[in-house]
């Protein structure tokens, strides 16, 4: 999913390109893609783009007379720019937005839809679609306590929760956590105030290195290669690879259609994370490090790994 780094990027893209331009024509290709009915998606067409925001993950283009169209690209939804009047093709092609410079093209893999399009009018009702998290950027220490501590989550979980901070996601709280070299099960109200200060820094940090980078792949183009997975990073997506810091391999604990990725050496003084499901399943035989973890497996008794997708190996 797109997060604050990316969106970031993804503004400042169209920033260059749509800002001051009219909305000639808009198209929709898929019938769950727009989440509104009043007021009515025509009354957007012919408006010129006089703002851009970000809201939480959400991409916001004001238009005049305080018409707003906003975006949430979900986890597998991109933005492309492509030539004047480009046709909608293929499944994944949702909707394209025209203007007279160029045309912005939203895509979805996969099948399951969950992009939306919301066309509100006035500030009252596009503040209804933000969440409310706190933006981390540039806010004080002692803010930035207040909402950690608010409510007993753990770390990743209130990384990731948009009412509590804003635009922070899976791949960049993996990353956040890691530079703060905090636990992701660490539970906010439990940890100290000096290891709150960590994750102050290592959020802002974080976030701020990642945007100066993406802006520099980037440049004037347009974003097209918007992804969870980067080269870049240290612990998101690396499972079974060397921590750049330490050297240790990165292990990950596995929940529905999601992952948590962490260093054992950095984060979680070498204790090996329970992964919910495979604990249960080998309950007291869970290995307690990453080292009784590679045991087991060589002894063809560990747990199974996984490839992306969730099939075991």
């Amino acid at each position: 999913m797109p997060e604050l780094p990316d969106i970031t990027i993804y503004l400042e893209a169209l920033d260059r390109r749509v800002l001051g331009q009219s909305l000639n024509q808009l198209r929709i290709a898929s019938p769950f893609l727009l989440r509104t009915a009043i007021p009515p998606i025509e009354s957007a067409r012919g408006r010129k783009v006089i703002g851009l925001r970000r809201l939480g993950k959400r991409i916001a283009l004001g238009l005049e007379d305080d018409f707003w169209l906003v975006l949430h690209l979900m986890i597998a939804g991109r933005l492309h720019w492509r030539g004047g009047g480009a046709k909608l093709l293929g499944k994944y092609e949702l909707a394209s937005f025209d203007f007279p410079n160029g045309t912005l093209v939203l895509t979805e893999a996969g099948s399951k839809k969950r992009a939306s399009l919301h066309l509100v009018a006035g500030e009252e009702a596009l503040r209804a679609l933000n969440p409310g998290g706190l933006e981390v950027l540039g806010c004080q220490l002692e803010v930035f306590v207040r909402a950690l501590t608010s409510r007993n989550h753990t770390l990743k979980r209130a990384l990731t929760d948009p009412r509590m901070f804003s635009g922070i996601g899976n791949a960049y709280s993996d990353e956040i956590l890691h530079r703060a070299r905090l636990s992701p099960v660490a539970l906010t109200q439990k940890i100290e105030r000096e290891e709150i200060e960590r994750l102050h820094r290592a959020t802002q940090e974080t976030l701020e290195h990642w945007i100066e980078l993406l802006h520099k792949e980037t440049g004037d183009g347009f974003p097209e290669n918007v992804t969870a997975f980067r080269p870049g990073m240290t612990v998101h997506g690396k499972f079974g690879q060397p921590c750049p810091v330490c050297g240790m391999k990165v292990q990950r604990i596995r929940y529905a259609a999601n992952e948590t990725n962490y260093c054992p050496g950095c984060q979680t003084r070498g204790k090996l994370l329970a992964d919910r499901s495979l604990s249960v399943l080998l309950k007291k035989d869970w290995p307690k490090t990453p080292e009784e973890l590679e045991e087991m497996r060589a002894a063809g008794r560990g747990p199974p790994r996984f490839r992306k997708g969730g099939q075991m190996q």
